[in-house]
């Protein structure tokens, strides 16, 4: 079954806690702490997998963490970093934050992508020791894991899309320029899934087609199989728009050229854009006359005008020679570049609950939905951290760390950010 969309729900590994320990041997006396630090938790990382085509894997298992790291041991000893989850989607795939929609990568190469980073070690009391605190009987947590609500949405990496309506003869060409072997029949809506065929021009040059299925009148609003697919377009640097010029089922071709862009149009106005070339298919059912008017009739719209006979190879070499050349002049395959996550707001938070404890002067800060908020912060962005700030002051900490008594100069740790507290 073709699935190209999939909701899923990743978390990181969290940081295992450091080591509250001290150095324990025969004639040695006060050897001090020597509590190891915690582990790092595993990332959640995504890798393109050329043997994948659909998000079918994502369908029936939608939650994937990744190992926390190890708690930090006795003499120094760090706990052990978590494993990496590797999960191995379709080229092509398009990883959103499913609450503010930002795309976070776009998995069209093989270079492997982080998508939610494993929390931070704890450090152990060894870091703590300083000529005033010698016996430091305190240690810090591991730091929780990033987890997000994820869409994962399938955009084919194709140079070139076939659309038109059910029937007109996509399948049967891309069956015979390439090495592609879709479905072809004489009914609507054969091909039910996009098909991708390596079109080959010559030895070291080819190009990628893809025959997106049934587009009709009204697909962009949901109708037929159209809608499904159309996100497949989006990526193509050209379009070839088959038609049947034979009007074999009553249809009117002009007329039919024009309901495809229109839905193309409203789907992305962008689309609309993109540069095509008309296919005349079925031409050997039009005489002469008649397919010189037709030729006319899209030339002077703009486009260049291709009459095929598909199943007999007719028309087609000289085709594919012409959209070679009409892809050396357009840019590359589109590859989505990663977004800024909107930074979560604190009225969108309910429980605002926290607790402070003090150990050896350290004010500690645990608030788990600070977490949401820090992970959106840009530390090297001064608005960014004022913003920060202004969440301190309103949710209450500054407040009640003065409270506990903290002064101008002390540090203060919320789970791996560490600061000197000036008011």
């Amino acid at each position: 079954m073709f699935i190209d969309v999939a909701k899923i729900h990743i978390k990181a590994g969290n940081g295992g806690n450091g080591a509250v320990s001290f150095h324990r041997e025969k004639y040695v006396a006060a050897g001090g702490p020597d509590g190891g630090d915690g582990g790092k938790g595993g990332n959640v990382i995504f890798v393109a997998d050329s043997s994948l085509s659909t998000l079918a894997d994502f369908r029936y298992k939608r939650k994937y963490n990744a190992p926390n790291g190890e708690n930090g041991g006795t003499k120094r000893c760090s706990g052990k970093k978590g494993e990496d989850l590797i999960l191995k989607v379709p080229y092509g795939t398009v990883v959103k934050e499913e609450q503010s929609g930002a795309i976070l990568a776009d998995i069209s190469s093989d270079k492997p992508v982080i998508i939610a980073k494993g929390g931070n070690g704890g450090w152990g009391n060894t870091h703590f020791a300083t000529a005033t605190r010698q016996i430091p009987r305190f240690a810090k947590e591991g730091t929780p894991g990033q987890e997000f609500d994820l869409i994962l949405e399938l955009k084919l990496l194709a140079d070139v899309g076939l659309i038109g309506f059910p029937n007109v003869g996509k399948s049967t060409l891309l069956s015979v320029i390439s090495e592609a072997k879709p479905k072809i029949a004489n009914y609507h809506f054969t091909t039910l899934s996009p098909v991708l065929g390596v079109v080959k021009i010559e030895e070291g040059s080819s190009f990628v087609a893809a025959d997106i299925p049934g587009l009709i009148e009204g697909a962009s609003s949901g109708l037929g199989l159209g809608h499904e697919f159309l996100r497949h377009v989006d990526r193509c640097r050209l379009l070839l728009h088959v038609i049947d010029i034979s009007g074999s089922e009553g249809r009117d071709p002009k007329e039919d050229f024009d309901k495809i862009n229109n839905e193309l149009s409203t789907f992305s106005p962008e689309l609309a854009k993109r540069p095509q070339i008309v296919v005349a298919n079925k031409c050997d059912m039009v005489d002469d006359g008649k397919l010189e008017e037709y030729k006319q009739y899209f030339e002077n719209k703009g486009y260049a005008f291709f009459p095929i006979i598909a199943p007999i190879v007719e028309g087609t070499e000289k085709l594919v020679k012409y959209v070679a050349k009409v892809l050396a002049t357009l840019p590359p395959v589109k590859v989505y570049e990663p977004e800024t996550i909107k930074p979560v707001s604190l009225s969108d938070i309910n429980d605002r609950t926290f607790t402070i404890s003090v150990i050896d002067g350290i004010y500690d800060v645990k608030a788990p939905w600070l977490l949401k908020i820090m992970n959106s912060v840009d530390p090297s962005d001064s608005e960014s951290l004022g913003y920060f700030q202004r969440v301190l002051k309103e949710s209450g900490i500054i407040d009640r760390l003065k409270e506990k008594g903290v002064q101008n100069g002390d540090t203060v740790v919320i789970y791996d950010v560490e600061f000197t507290f000036y008011d």
